[in-house]
């Protein structure tokens, strides 16, 4: 049986609640009085500081505590929300992840100074007396409230579900922070301990019962603080005993002390029956029957499963797929009833099994444009500017290949956008435009494309420099006529910037043919549109998938070729005549269009003699067409997608390869590259006219 690390599990638990910590640091920032986010980040923080010293991460902690301990002031109302607060706890996240990748490293100095920026953003009496390395008992005690209110004694019964040790509840760990809150008796309930030959050794049997006397403005929400997470499952009776004089208190800073806060009459708990039955009348008011409604209505599981698994078995699909192309393909010429009949049933079930194959790889881009609402914010304080991020169409879902290699491009041309394109708030407001800049991320699906439009309101991108820049760095000759799309396309080259001076942004020239480069290996194209003083807009055209597709099966010569189906417009017959007279031109007209086309025989030179008639296969990419001319459409193929070998790297016509039912192999054409390669032979043909 394969385990998983119980480290590595933790780790992955952490970026969950990383990005649950960080969204909702970024929502509470649109208001800062909003209690719901307040309370997210409270819990994600308190999550992360439990489960970090459950697997050892003793300093993350340690540290993540007086994060925690910062949002339980701000939750108890005790100080208020404030952009620095959020901006200061931003940091100490990334500092909290260095503590999960590297925890034996030596992070002490980075660790005290955001705590110095914390501690100046939510004031001094949250972190007084606080130092990164201090056992947790002690942070907890160093960060009390500065109030003194008058002790209570409290008394607490409680028993966790059975299973909450195997699903990674630590009892002890409770206890400890019970015993954190104040003095306390803790005494152990083992009555309803089985027999020996009937316990289980992963069940929780034990419940426990606790004197706690306490000097918290607030006991009662304390004390349910520690069982926030298990509250729901758990059975608990929480009694205020009596109120005890307040012990004498030396007071660590020259706050006025705030009055005692009179607990509730009544106590939040879900009572055992047992304890309800032996313990005096008093008054209990009991939580939602919600374990009744999980009986009935059981909550959907997920299940962890590694990426590299999903691959392995996406190849095996792939390599069915093409098993059940041949299966098919012996059948077609087989007399035999029952062979078809096997042949159709494995072809469906093949089919569906690609199809919920492609489901499990599939994943919303939402979990990529929200990424970059830290790159935003974080872009905002460092320029100046006031930006506001709009995303539309989050719930869009792409292969997760493709959106691992989509991000570093993303982070490319939304800081582009921003350095780029938008102006500065007095700027702005002088143009007649908002205050606030705004970048738009969108993705919505087109077909077997998804297209992903980055989008500003700024400034533009102004020709005459780009133009300017091109012809100063020898990309283009002087005066050269280029049309607009193709001009624009020259921010693409490498190392072409039009900033004026180098920033910590852009103004380098790298980046923006990493772009180009990375979108183009993922089969996709950009286009660009920009108007002057009113913004630019980008857009990423990618196939959803990389490893499966629909192709149009096309055969040239003696050869077969694949055409990736997204791409094609139409099909057209070219008779020899028609070719003949657009010899010298290769331009049809469709549709009072002039489209380019390519025959796919002299490009290849496969030196057979071409068929009387032949066809043409209208591609497209964007705005732009290609004819290309081919002998015979065979059909629709469900291609396997093989990379080539790296003997392969320079034939840039081809994208990959796919084994036929018969086991030839057929070459799976650029479409990209083709679309180019027709356009730049339309741009020939008019400048020699």
């Amino acid at each position: 049986m394969n385990l998983m690390d119980p480290v590595q599990v933790f780790r992955m638990e952490a970026a969950e609640l990383f990005v649950v910590i960080e969204e909702g640091l970024l929502d509470l920032l649109g208001d800062l009085s909003n209690q719901a986010q307040i309370d997210a980040v409270f819990r994600g923080l308190h999550t992360l500081k439990g489960s970090g010293a459950m697997f050892g991460f003793e300093a993350l902690a340690a540290f993540t505590h007086h994060c925690e301990t910062a949002f339980d002031r701000v939750r108890k109302g005790e100080v208020p929300a404030t952009a620095e607060l959020v901006a200061a706890v931003l940091e100490a996240q990334d500092h909290m992840k260095a503590l999960v990748d590297t925890p034996n490293g030596d992070h002490e100095a980075t660790g005290n100074g955001l705590l110095a920026t914390l501690q100046a953003a939510v004031g001094a009496k949250a972190t007084q007396g606080c130092v990164v390395t201090a056992p947790l008992p002690a942070a907890v005690a160093g960060l009390a409230s500065p109030a003194a209110p008058a002790a209570t004694r409290w008394r607490l019964a409680f028993r966790l579900p059975v299973n909450a040790m195997a699903n990674g509840t630590n009892p002890l760990g409770l206890l400890d922070e019970l015993a954190a809150l104040g003095e306390c008796t803790i005494t152990a309930d083992t009555s309803a301990i089985p027999s020996l030959d009937a316990i289980e050794p992963d069940d929780l049997h034990i419940g426990w019962t606790v004197q706690l006397t306490m000097t918290q403005p607030q006991p009662r929400a304390a004390i349910e603080d520690v069982f926030i997470f298990v509250m729901d499952d758990m059975e608990m009776v929480l009694e205020e005993v009596s109120a005890v004089p307040a012990p004498a208190v030396v007071a660590t800073s020259t706050s006025t002390p705030t009055p005692a806060l009179t607990p509730a009459p009544t106590s939040v708990a879900v009572p055992r029956a047992e304890a309800a039955a032996s313990e005096p009348a008093r008054a209990v008011t009991t939580a939602p029957a919600i374990a009744d409604a999980r009986q009935t209505k059981p909550a959907a599981e997920n299940v962890r499963v590694p990426a590299e698994r999903l691959d392995e078995l996406m190849d095996r699909v792939g390599e069915l797929v093409i098993a059940q192309s041949r299966l098919s393909q012996l059948a077609g010429i087989s007399a035999d009833i029952q062979l078809r009949s096997v042949s159709e049933d494995v072809e469906r079930l093949s089919g569906e099994l690609r199809d919920t194959m492609m489901v499990l790889r599939m994943v919303p881009v939402g979990s990529l444009f929200g990424r970059f609402r830290r790159l935003v914010h974080d872009l905002a304080r460092e320029t100046g500017k006031e930006i506001e991020l709009v995303t539309e169409g989050e719930t869009t879902e792409v292969d997760k290949t493709v959106i691992e290699r989509l991000a570093d491009p993303l982070v490319h041309l939304v800081r582009n956008s921003i350095d780029h394109g938008l102006e500065m708030p007095d700027e702005r407001l002088a143009s007649g435009k908002a205050r606030s800049g705004r970048v738009t991320l969108s993705a919505r699906q087109a077909g077997g494309e998804v297209i992903i439009t980055i989008r500003d309101d700024g400034r533009g991108i102004n020709r005459e420099r780009v133009r300017a820049k091109a012809e100063s760095s020898g990309l283009i000759q002087p005066g050269q006529m280029l049309l607009d799309q193709e001009l624009l396309q020259l921010i693409f080259q490498p190392g072409f910037s039009t900033a004026a001076q180098i920033t910590s942004l852009s103004g380098r020239g790298v980046g923006m043919d990493v772009v180009k480069k990375t979108v183009e290996a993922l089969r996709g194209v950009i286009d660009m549109h920009s108007t002057p003083g009113e913004g630019s807009e980008i857009s990423l055209r990618i196939p959803l998938t990389l490893a499966i597709i629909d192709g149009l099966l096309v055969r040239v010569g003696t050869g077969s070729y694949v055409i990736p189906l997204s791409a094609v417009e139409e099909c057209l017959e070219l008779s020899t005549e028609e070719d003949l007279r657009s010899r010298g031109r290769s331009f049809i007209s469709l549709r009072d269009h002039l489209v380019p086309f390519l025959r796919l025989r002299e490009l290849f030179r496969t030196g057979t003699p071409p068929d009387r008639y032949q066809k043409m296969v209208v591609i497209s990419t964007g705005n732009e067409r290609v004819g290309l001319v081919v002998d015979q459409i065979v059909g629709d193929h469900q291609t396997v997608i093989k990379a080539m070998s790296k003997l392969h790297n320079d034939v840039v016509t081809f994208s990959g390869a796919t084994i036929l039912g018969d086991g030839n192999v057929a070459l799976i054409l650029d479409v990209t590259h083709l679309v180019a390669v027709g356009q730049q032979q339309e741009a020939q043909l008019r400048a020699a006219g």
